[in-house]
């Protein structure tokens, strides 16, 4: 019989939320693949499932751990993957163990469930119509600057990760490179006792942060950069004389405004025309 590999959601912190389909597949494994034998085995425990062979997955053993489930797999068990909290392989060690199985040959299935990322998404009242997933930030330097450059121009929704000994710091960043005025929602401890969702703009939430060391795993979720409203027939005149001021030509000042208002050529070759 073939293999599979089965990448399991878990609770984010209600034990409630283990679905019925995930305690059916994780009673029926082989091996449970995991982050943490001593919190999976208290989470089967709960479900009522006896434990089976379980193998560590974790950030320093993903690559060897990698292989060896892919040879499992390919020698027709079935493996579920999970992680401490939430859906593996999203900010969390899984996706190489999925690729070693593909690679592989082997048979990949999903069990959904509970995600950190979608639950705080759809409680921020934020637009959820379009958004992306930017996980951790890079911890310091360019990297650090880049991506914070790259969300400053982004018009999705963004939804972010931060350990609570860095939330001052990624927040105080954000309103200085995105603005203050930005909105966002702070989620503090989902599904848990002292779940939290806060609400405002990046500057209040910063100085908030600073004021008082939060506690927990937290979730941003940002608003993302409004759209600029179209240059004005006159301020695309007064760039057009800017640039033929310059000694440009017509067709070179109409590129160049073009260029950089993000405008059509053709529109503002029609103006310089009409001059």
């Amino acid at each position: 019989m073939a293999g599979r590999l089965l990448v399991v959601a878990t609770p984010i912190g209600n034990l409630g939320d283990l679905s019925p389909r995930a305690v059916s597949v994780l009673a029926d494994a082989d091996v449970v693949a995991c982050e943490d034998t001593r919190r999976t085995g208290r989470l089967l425990s709960h479900a009522g499932v006896q434990a089976p062979r379980l193998v560590v997955v974790n950030e320093h053993t993903e690559a060897a751990g990698a292989a060896e489930i892919a040879e499992l797999v390919a020698g027709g068990r079935t493996v579920c993957l999970v992680t401490d909290a939430g859906t593996p392989a999203v900010s969390d060690p899984g996706a190489r163990v999925v690729r070693a199985t593909l690679d592989a040959g082997g048979q990949v299935e999903a069990v959904p469930g509970p995600s950190a990322a979608l639950a705080a998404l759809v409680v921020s009242g934020l637009p959820t119509g379009r958004f992306c997933f930017e996980g951790f930030l890079p911890r310091k330097g360019r990297h650090r600057d880049d991506r914070l450059q790259a969300l400053s121009r982004e018009p999705r929704t963004m939804v972010l990760f931060e350990a609570p000994h860095r939330l001052a710091r990624t927040l105080a960043d954000l309103a200085s490179v995105l603005g203050g005025d930005r909105s966002v929602a702070v989620v503090r401890e989902q599904t848990k006792l002292h779940e939290e969702v806060w609400r405002g703009t990046l500057a209040d939430a910063a100085d908030r942060a600073a004021g008082a060391p939060p506690k927990g795993e937290h979730v941003l979720v940002v608003a993302g950069c409004p759209a600029s409203a179209p240059p004005t027939e006159p301020q695309i005149r007064a760039a057009l004389d800017e640039r033929l001021a310059d000694g440009l030509s017509r067709r070179d000042a109409a590129a160049a405004v073009a260029a950089d208002l993000g405008i059509s050529r053709r529109a503002v070759y029609q103006l310089a025309l009409a001059d």
